[in-house]
C-alpha cells in the first residue's frame, strides 16, 4: 500500500484540451505543487466552445469555454480549474471561488503577418486592394478598421476560429495577409519571438478585458483549497482586471462584444502614482468608436489583499461616461 499517495493524493486540475490551455494549466500546476506540497494531475475537458464551429459572437461567447469546467467542479471530477480570465462571465456564481488571479502575462495583441510585415506595412502594401486580416473578435475588427483609416487605407477583416496553429496556417498558406492573436498565448507556448511581426500597442488596439490573465477557480465550499490557491494571487493583476471586468459588466456586454479595456499603472521615475483605465467600444467596421480613459488610486504595494472597491468603482464610472457618449448603440451583443 502506498501510504504517501493515500495521505497526499494528487489534486486534479481541470483544463481545456488545446495546446495553449494545457501549457498555461501546466504553469499553474507547477505553482500549486509548490504551495500545497501535493502532486497535480491535469484532467482534459472538452467545452462547447471547443467543438462548435460557429463564430463566438454567434454562440454568445460568454461561458462557452467555462461551463463544462465548472460542471466538472460541481460533480467533484476535478478539484480546481484554470481558465483564461477573459473567457469568464463577469458575474461570479456564489458556488465557485475565484481563488487566484496570478501575475498577468503580456496583455497586448500581436500581429502575425506575411513576410514578417507590420500592420502599417501590410495595409499600405495591399493598396489599392485591401489587406486581409483574420480575427474572430469584433473588438479587434473595430479597432483594426479604425487604425487602417488613420493610415488612409482600408482593410478586410476575415472571421476565423481554431487553435493557434490553425490561425497562423492561414498566413503560411497565403490565404490571409495576417492574423491577430493574444500575445500571452504565443508567449506561453514559447513562440512569441518566432511568430510575432508586431506587438500591437494599446494606443492602437486595446485588448479584451482580462486578456493575458488566468483565473484559478475551485468550489467555494472547499475553503482550505481556496486559501492555498490564494497564494498564487497577484493583487495588482486582480485590481486591474477588476476594473476592466467591471467596465464590461456595467456596459452590459458579453466577452464577444466589441469592447476593449486595459488597466495599467502610471509610473513617474520609479514610483507608481496611479492606475489608469482605458476603454473602447466600436462598430465592427471601425467607423464609430467611443474611447475614454480615467485614473484612480494604485493598488497597495505591500502584497496584501487589496480592497477592490475603488477599482470596481473606476470601471463603473468609466462605463457610465462611455454610455453617455453613445456606447450602447455600438455593441452588437448586450448581456440579458
Amino acid at each position: 500500500m502506498n501510504t504517501d499517495a493515500t495521505a497526499n493524493p494528487p489534486l486534479r486540475l481541470g483544463t481545456r484540451r488545446s495546446k495553449l490551455a494545457m501549457a498555461q494549466s501546466g504553469l499553474v500546476a507547477e505553482e500549486v505543487r509548490r504551495v500545497t506540497g501535493r502532486p497535480v494531475e491535469l484532467v482534459e475537458i472538452t467545452t462547447y466552445g471547443d467543438i462548435s464551429k460557429e463564430q463566438l459572437a454567434q454562440i454568445g461567447g460568454t461561458g462557452v469555454f467555462v461551463n463544462a469546467l465548472r460542471d466538472a467542479l460541481s460533480r467533484g471530477e476535478i478539484d480546481f480549474a484554470v481558465h483564461s480570465l477573459k473567457d469568464l462571465p463577469t458575474t461570479q456564481p456564489a458556488e465557485y471561488a475565484l481563488a487566484a488571479v496570478p501575475a498577468r502575462a503580456d496583455a497586448r495583441d500581436v500581429l502575425v503577418g506575411r513576410d514578417g510585415l507590420r500592420f502599417e506595412e501590410l495595409a499600405r502594401a495591399a493598396a489599392p486592394g485591401k489587406a486581409r486580416i483574420g480575427t474572430g473578435s469584433p473588438r479587434r475588427m473595430a479597432q483594426l478598421h479604425a487604425w487602417a483609416r488613420t493610415l488612409g487605407v482600408e482593410i478586410e477583416t476575415v472571421p476565423i476560429r481554431g487553435n493557434i496553429d490553425t490561425r497562423i496556417g492561414y498566413v503560411r498558406s497565403g490565404e490571409l495577409d495576417g492574423v491577430v492573436l493574444a500575445a500571452a498565448g504565443l508567449e506561453r507556448i514559447g513562440r512569441l519571438d518566432e511568430e510575432a511581426a508586431e506587438l500591437i500597442e494599446p494606443d492602437q488596439v486595446l485588448p479584451a478585458p482580462g486578456q493575458g490573465a488566468l483565473a484559478v477557480e475551485c468550489v467555494a465550499s472547499d475553503t482550505h483549497l481556496a486559501e492555498q490557491l490564494a497564494e498564487l494571487d497577484d493583487p495588482c493583476t486582480r485590481a486591474a482586471v477588476t476594473a476592466e471586468r467591471t467596465l464590461l459588466a456595467a456596459l452590459e456586454a458579453g466577452c464577444s462584444a466589441p469592447v476593449g479595456a486595459l488597466a495599467d499603472l502610471l509610473v513617474e521615475g520609479q514610483v507608481v502614482t496611479e492606475m489608469r483605465l482605458r476603454g473602447v467600444v466600436g462598430t465592427t467596421d471601425g467607423r464609430t468608436l467611443v474611447q475614454l480613459s480615467t485614473t484612480g488610486p494604485a493598488p497597495a504595494s505591500d502584497g496584501g489583499s487589496a480592497d477592490l472597491a475603488p477599482f470596481a468603482r473606476m470601471g463603473r464610472e468609466l462605463a457610465d461616461e462611455m454610455l453617455a457618449k453613445g456606447a450602447a448603440g455600438l455593441m452588437g451583443e448586450r448581456a440579458l
